[in-house]
């Protein structure tokens, strides 16, 4: 075998046990699943706002975000449930570039899982304390959710994994809603197989042990636009895209038909003032399709303290570090928008 065995690292069990959650937190987590499920089941009529930085690259900014996020929640909270984004852990196309905070909990310091797995558990815990809000992260890695197992309301799988069969099993044994982008290319009917296959009760091989999955009736859609063999991007948010999907999710009879619409990567060609616009036409794609208004459970939004991207060690204080996201008042007033319109 052609690696280097570094170090081993604690097990999620024994770091749940030595960063543990109050029984406060577990009753503000319980009341928040039983919520933001609801909306899912068709129970609640709320719309979700899956928004926050690309990648979380430090504590205070990203708590000072989701902050400010937690009083907006209270100004909109009998139409909308907010669900900050919370991502520990990014993909690279290419394997160059920041990968996160489980790889390097300081973007400027070499990468040090340990320290890693410790500041990502630290970072949502802080974030429930400080704002009652469970948050959202990417299922980049299954033998590594279970780290953050406890404290998550939303997982989303990306383009990039969701073919992947550990991908498929890991999600249908997990008890809260979990998104599944459309691949990068775009094809939907491995979105759509991908849902069936999370929906299903599984055995299978998962840490070391043989389990056996339950099926997660919360699984779900989430379109976020295609890239075609030259490398144009093509939406995927329009109002006939949405009415394809839901075509789709009536042939397969899956439960809780629902999508989550992705405003930013290939739906906006990763022009992040395009977000606004883009949550705006669904949201008249709505108004105009019954069909659509049931489908359509929220938007996913790419938002942080300042306008645009960065480098890493750009230094200013809350601007994302891998791909461009919204400012805060864009953002804010976005929120209110939608809100307005629901």
């Amino acid at each position: 075998m052609n690696m280097k065995f570094i170090r081993k690292l604690p097990i999620p069990q024994e770091l749940k046990k030595q960063f543990s959650l109050s029984e406060k937190l577990i009753q503000v987590r319980d009341a928040r699943d039983k919520e933001i499920k609801k909306v899912f089941t068709g129970e609640s009529q709320k719309k979700l706002m899956i928004i926050g930085p690309c990648s979380a690259d430090r504590e205070d900014a990203v708590l000072e975000y989701v902050n400010r996020l937690a009083k907006v929640q209270e100004k909109v909270k009998d139409k909308m449930i907010i669900i900050p984004r919370i991502y520990t852990n990014k993909p690279r196309t290419t394997d160059e570039g920041y990968k996160g905070m489980v790889h390097q909990p300081d973007p400027e310091k070499k990468e040090d899982m340990l320290k890693g797995i410790i500041a990502i558990r630290e970072l949502h815990t802080q974030a429930i304390e400080q704002t009652g809000l469970t948050c959202a992260d990417e299922m980049l890695y299954p033998e590594n959710h279970r780290y953050l197992s406890d404290l998550l309301g939303y997982v989303a799988i990306g383009a990039c994994s969701v073919e992947d069969q550990q991908h498929r099993l890991t999600a249908s044994g997990l008890d809260i809603p979990v998104g599944m982008k459309n691949p990068t290319g775009g094809d939907l009917a491995i979105m759509m197989n991908s849902l069936v296959a999370a929906q299903r009760s599984h055995m299978f091989l998962y840490r070391g042990w043989e389990v056996q999955s339950e099926g997660n009736p919360y699984v779900h859609a989430i379109l976020r636009g295609a890239v075609d063999p030259l490398e144009r991007t093509i939406p995927n948010y329009h109002y006939e895209d949405l009415i394809t999907l839901s075509e789709l999710y009536q042939k397969k009879n899956l439960k809780n038909p629902v999508v989550i619409v992705d405003a930013n990567h290939a739906n906006s060609g990763k022009q992040y003032l395009e977000q606004i616009r883009i949550c705006n036409e669904v949201l008249h794609s709505c108004r105009h399709s019954d069909e659509i208004c049931k489908l359509v459970k929220g938007f996913m939004v790419e938002s942080y303290l300042e306008d645009g991207a960065q480098k890493v060690g750009g230094g200013c204080y809350g601007k994302s570090i891998t791909d461009p996201c919204l400012g805060w008042e864009k953002s804010e007033r976005l929120i209110y928008d939608i809100a307005d319109q629901l």
